[in-house]
């Protein structure tokens, strides 16, 4: 996630390649293919699983969101481009479906419905001054965003069923506790338990995890017995297991946490030659999804980029 970024019109010639109609569905069980290819040029950053077998992969180049189906690879957009946004982190909310996107250096969230490419909602969440809203995730109750420039999280309640709420009804919550605010990125990837009750933070520059109180941003340090997970960036938390995208490492780190999520442990390191800077990762079926940033290779609109499948 880089903080220069560049917001460019997406040439005619790519929107010609994306189908407009939702990707068949039949096809073998047995066909689930390793790479998912998206549009050239996307600056990818963010993706989420959504509804049935489709996959939400946003772009930092003008803050559209592509779909694509994970059994066959087909895709289309879901989201078209959005004058003067760009999507980093992405969450989903399965009752509503609609999609949360982190606003970057916008400091702002928005929000859209999967099913119709509708802007429902924007959210100014920081600002002016020092901002990178860069991830998200979607509670019961309420959707929480990080940002990797100030030492604070967001916090967007949601009524009934995942109703949106006004643009004021915004919280912002100080990290407090052990956390400590240092030059650089910090804040990166959120996740919560499966309760709510917590939320779990990765500080990029510190390679530290964080166990978060949702009410009041008090942070504890989770004790990875030495283990470090610098460069950290999207994270994914399945009952105990939490995976950590370590980007410019090209790995992901499974770790094993203890029932208070105060303590872990490395259970094994993920590669794939596959890999090129990846970013967010999320989960359908066997298989952990994680989209390539390829922050090195320039912003170039032909260049290629992929989501990429790893049986877990």
């Amino acid at each position: 996630m880089r903080l220069k970024l560049w917001l460019m019109v997406f040439s005619s010639l790519t929107f010609a390649l994306l189908s407009t109609h939702e990707p068949a569905l039949k096809v073998s069980a047995n066909t689930w293919p390793a790479t998912i290819n998206l549009p050239n040029g996307w600056l990818p950053e963010g993706v989420v699983v959504g509804r049935g077998h489709v996959i939400y992969a946003g772009s930092r180049r003008h803050g559209a969101i592509y779909a694509a189906d994970l059994r066959t690879g087909q895709g289309f957009l879901a989201v078209p481009p959005q004058q003067g946004r760009i999507a980093v982190g992405l969450a989903f909310d399965s009752r509503t479906n609609y999609i949360f996107v982190a606003g970057g250096p916008a400091g702002a969230a928005y929000v859209y419905d999967a099913s119709t490419g509708e802007s429902l909602q924007a959210y100014q969440l920081a600002g002016p001054g020092p901002t990178f809203v860069n991830d998200a995730v979607v509670t019961r109750d309420a959707a929480y965003l990080t940002d990797s420039l100030q030492p604070a999280i967001y916090r967007i309640p949601l009524g009934p069923g995942g109703t949106l709420p006004e643009p004021d009804a915004v919280a912002t919550l100080p990290l407090g506790g052990d956390y400590q605010h240092l030059p650089g990125f910090n804040a990166n990837g959120i996740e919560s338990t499966q309760a709510g009750d917590r939320l779990i933070l990765v500080q990029s520059s510190t390679g530290l995890l964080f166990n978060v109180d949702p009410t009041t941003g008090v942070t504890a340090t989770i004790n990875l017995g030495g283990y470090s997970v610098t460069a950290g960036d999207g994270i994914l938390l399945e009952g105990q297991t939490l995976y950590v995208v370590r980007n410019q490492l090209n790995l992901i780190a499974e770790i094993k946490l203890s029932p208070g999520f105060l303590s872990g442990s490395l259970v094994s390191e993920l590669m794939n030659p596959n890999f090129d800077i990846p970013t967010t990762l999320d989960r359908f079926g066997r298989g952990l999804y994680v989209v390539n940033a390829r922050f090195s290779s320039g912003t170039s609109p032909d260049l290629t980029y992929t989501i990429v499948r790893l049986e877990r």
